[in-house]
């Protein structure tokens, strides 16, 4: 018998597993396919920032920024592990925006949002201050201000995991081959792409959260010609060794108008980015260009006082953000803000979802929830305001003492790799060692710290299949690991995975 859903949602970023996580906590039975792995694509491509995104007011865009101010601390309550405050340096470049316009702008950023735990905006004397350090003497004055980290594709996963724990059904490597109406319902073709099995669902209602796939979704799905939605900006970033020692991260000017980031990255990089121009092409296939890496690299040269080289680059990394086409003549003009647009096939409704910011998905997910409701009938209320994510079930005030807490009761541990652990997976972190009392307890070392019962509690409740889904998605530990130490945890993976496939029947 074929399962019925009241939504089936398509595509498994954060945008997709947010709506999923929301609707199976009011009461809708839900279904969710991603053709690839969870957080694949642009959801794991970000510059890592919940932020309300200070450029963004010159462009006017007051509800876009308000809400995503108001969404930060949201945000670092339900999950304190993944997501953490962090300051920024903002050095004032006597050759663009004045300081007055700076400070102005900082002053709506610290009010809009109804901020409480951040600490506001302050003044930098940079010659007195340890961040002014690594910056050439020209630059004297700078602002401070605070926005927060997140491990992006972990945030995609832990609202997938909640969504599966409320039951909601994750479908990884599916794909939507078709959807059309029999009777009063969406009949939707399903293919696993790993192994070529297909199988038939149905659902009330549709919801295509595809990301820059999104229109090939109506177009190859559903059937749909001549389908122009989006507008792909592809965003890069490039890494290279720790530039600076202190946490906390700078924001940059740049003589075109532009901005980005130099943040610290896994304890040993800075992260360098991010570029915005159109992308044309497979949204799978993008990387980062020869002349962005020379824009990023100049960038930074402006403002440190050792010079950025691409000869400094250990890794780049590039994604498609799929914004509204809302015809600005600028890819960083372009709004950052989400579009939701119902459309109706027969008697059936289905909801796109074209742009948003990974920082307002929550608010997403209640908007779709709204439209989902007034089509389908409701049934319960808004939740997620106020809930944790897996693992997040502690304060931000309390992140140190769980750490000595976990260290106590795995003295084996180091400190480094206690914090990484903490960091991802919070409350969790003592399902991943399941009692372990030494470090032979977690099995085999497939170094840099990753041990096989982590790898082990990724493919059991994560939805891990490959390697890159564990290194890449899973954590940032790819950064670390050679071609060899890879080959031997994707053959560990294989060989578990088809275990598992035997004793399923």
């Amino acid at each position: 018998m074929a399962k019925v859903y009241d939504i089936f949602v398509i595509g498994g970023g954060i945008n997709g597993c947010g709506i999923a996580r929301d609707a199976v906590g009011r009461g809708y039975s839900v279904g969710l396919a991603e053709m690839n792995d969870l957080g694949s694509g642009t959801s794991s491509w970000s510059t890592k920032l919940i932020h309300g995104g200070l450029r963004y007011l010159e462009h006017y865009e007051f509800r876009l920024v308000r809400e995503a101010l108001m969404e930060r601390e949201v945000l670092l309550k339900m999950a304190p592990h993944i997501i953490w405050p962090m300051r920024f340096i903002l050095p004032h470049h006597k050759g663009l925006r004045p300081a007055w316009l700076l400070r102005l702008g900082l002053f709506l950023y610290d009010n809009l949002g109804g901020r409480k735990i951040l600490p506001g905006t302050r003044v930098l004397q940079l010659k007195n201050d340890e961040v002014g350090g690594v910056l050439k003497d020209e630059f004297t004055k700078a602002f401070e201000y605070s926005d927060c980290w997140v491990n992006d594709s972990r945030l995609v996963i832990l609202n997938a995991m909640d969504a599966h724990e409320r039951g909601a059904d994750i479908h990884t490597r599916t794909k939507v081959v078709s959807a059309r109406q029999t009777q009063d319902l969406w009949e939707i073709d399903l293919q696993a792409t790993n192994t070529g099995k297909s199988r038939t669902v149905f659902a009330k209602l549709i919801v295509n959260a595809g990301g820059p796939w999104v229109d090939d979704i109506l177009k190859q799905s559903m059937g749909k010609n001549d389908v122009k939605n989006i507008r792909l900006v592809q965003g890069s970033h490039i890494v290279i060794r720790k530039k600076f020692d202190h946490p906390k991260a700078y924001f940059f000017q740049n003589s075109d108008e532009r901005i980005f980031f130099a943040i610290p990255y896994e304890q040993n990089y800075t992260l360098i980015g991010t570029t915005d121009q159109d992308y044309e092409g497979d949204p799978g296939d993008v990387r980062i260009s020869p002349q962005e890496i020379d824009y990023l690299c100049e960038g930074a040269s402006e403002y440190f006082k050792e010079p950025i080289t691409p000869d400094d680059i250990v890794w780049t990394y590039s994604g498609v953000r799929p914004l509204y086409d809302d015809g600005a003549s600028k890819a960083q003009e372009a709004t950052r803000d989400y579009v939701l647009k119902t459309e109706t096939e027969g008697s059936l409704k289905f909801i796109n979802i074209f742009g948003g910011k990974i920082t307002t998905y929550r608010r997403l997910a209640e908007t779709m929830l709204e439209k989902i409701g007034s089509i389908i009938g409701n049934t319960g209320s808004p939740w997620t305001e106020r809930s944790t994510l897996p693992g997040g079930e502690f304060s931000v005030e309390e992140y140190e003492q769980l750490v000595a807490n976990v260290r106590e009761q795995f003295s084996f541990l180091d400190v480094g790799l206690t914090e990484r652990l903490v960091r991802a997976y919070g409350m969790k972190v003592y399902d991943v060692f399941q009692g372990a009392k030494s470090e032979a307890d977690m099995g085999i070392d497939f170094g840099n710290g990753l041990s096989e019962a982590e790898v082990r509690y990724l493919i059991e409740n994560e939805w891990a299949q490959t390697a890159d889904d564990v290194l890449w998605r899973r954590s940032k530990l790819g950064i670390r690991f050679s071609k060899k130490e890879k080959s031997k945890l994707e053959a560990f993976i294989a060989e578990n995975l088809q275990s598992r496939e035997v004793m399923a029947g």
